[in-house]
C-alpha cells in the first residue's frame, strides 16, 4: 500500500471537476433558456441556427415592407375612388345640362360646379402621397405620370412586387380631361360662358365617359397590385412561423429533458464528494501496519 500518492482520491478528484463542468453547463442552459450558448455547445446546430435566424429576420423586414405596401395602395385606391365619385358627379351635370329644359343660366351655373369639381380632383391628385411619395402624379407640382413603386418583399434581391408607372389622375392626364376643359362652346374653366350649350354638353360626356375607363384601369391596376401584396404577406408569415419553430427545436432547451440531466450531475455530483472523502480516509489503513 502507498501513501505518497493517493490514486483514488486524484480519480476522484478528476471525476468530480468533470461533474461540475457538466452541473455548470446545465445550469447555464436551464438560466437562459438555449440549449446553444456558445459554439462548443453545437458548432454546426450554431452555424445552422444563424442562418435560420438571418432568415427569420430578413422575412420578418420583409413583412414589414408589405403592410406599408398595402397601406400605400390603399391610400391611392381611396384617392381614386373619391375622383370617380367626382366624375360620376362631373356627369350627372353634363347630363342635367344637355337637356332643353335648363337655361342659358343654368348651365353656365353647373359650368361653375364643373370647375370647382375639376379643381378638386386635381387637389386630390397633388395632395395624395406616402410619406411624401407621390401616387397619382410625378410630384406635388408636376403633373406628369407618378413613377414606378418596387416593394422589396423578400430576402432575395428578385423577391419584389412593382406597382406600375403610368398613373395620371388629373385633368391633364386623364383621357378626354384636356378636351373638357377646352373644349369650344364648352370653357369650364370660367364657368360664364354663354357658348355652353346642351350639344356641347352631350359631347363632353364622351370625354367623361373616357375619363372614368381610364381611372377604372389604373385603380385595376392598384387593386391587382394591393392583392399580390396581401397574397405574399400570408406566404411569407407562414414562413415566418416555421422558421422561427425550425430555430426554436435547434437553439432552445428542453426544460424536461435538461432537469432531469441536471438532477442526475447533482447526484453524481454528490456521490464524487463522497468517494474523495472515502479515499482520503483508506489511507489510514496503513496506520494499522505501523501499530
Amino acid at each position: 500500500m502507498r501513501i505518497n500518492t493517493n490514486v483514488a482520491s486524484l480519480n476522484a478528484q478528476e471525476a468530480a471537476t468533470n461533474t461540475q463542468k457538466n452541473l455548470g453547463s446545465s445550469l447555464e442552459k436551464l438560466s437562459s433558456g438555449l440549449r446553444i450558448n456558445k459554439a462548443s455547445d453545437d458548432a454546426s446546430g450554431l452555424a445552422i441556427a444563424d442562418k435560420l435566424r438571418t432568415q427569420a429576420s430578413s422575412i420578418g423586414q420583409s413583412i414589414s415592407n408589405g403592410n406599408s405596401a398595402v397601406s400605400l395602395t390603399q391610400i391611392a385606391d381611396k384617392a381614386m375612388g373619391e375622383q370617380s365619385n367626382i366624375l360620376d358627379i362631373i356627369k350627372q351635370k353634363l347630363i342635367q345640362g344637355a337637356t332643353a329644359t335648363t337655361s342659358q343660366e343654368g348651365r353656365n351655373a353647373i359650368g361653375k360646379d364643373i370647375n370647382k369639381l375639376l379643381t378638386q380632383l386635381d387637389a386630390i391628385a397633388t395632395q395624395t402621397n406616402y410619406n411624401g411619395i407621390q401616387l397619382l402624379q410625378q410630384s406635388a407640382t408636376g403633373n406628369d405620370s407618378a413613377a414606378a413603386q418596387v416593394f422589396q418583399m423578400g430576402e432575395k434581391s428578385a423577391d419584389t412586387v412593382t406597382l406600375a408607372s403610368g398613373i395620371t389622375a388629373n385633368s391633364h392626364g386623364l383621357n378626354g380631361m384636356s378636351a373638357l376643359k377646352t373644349a369650344t362652346g364648352a370653357t369650364f374653366t370660367s364657368g360664364t360662358s354663354t357658348t355652353i350649350t346642351g350639344a356641347t354638353m352631350r359631347a363632353d360626356m364622351i370625354n367623361i365617359d373616357s375619363a372614368l375607363n381610364q381611372l377604372n384601369s389604373w385603380r385595376s391596376e392598384v387593386g391587382s397590385t394591393q392583392n399580390q401584396l396581401e397574397s405574399g404577406l400570408r406566404n411569407m408569415m407562414t414562413q415566418h412561423t416555421n422558421i422561427k419553430a425550425a430555430e426554436s427545436v435547434i437553439r432552445d432547451v428542453d426544460y424536461a429533458q435538461e432537469s432531469a440531466n441536471f438532477n442526475k450531475q447533482n447526484i453524481i455530483a454528490q456521490a464524487g464528494t463522497y468517494a474523495m472523502s472515502q479515499s482520503n480516509a483508506i489511507q489510514q489503513n496503513v496506520l494499522r501496519l505501523l501499530q
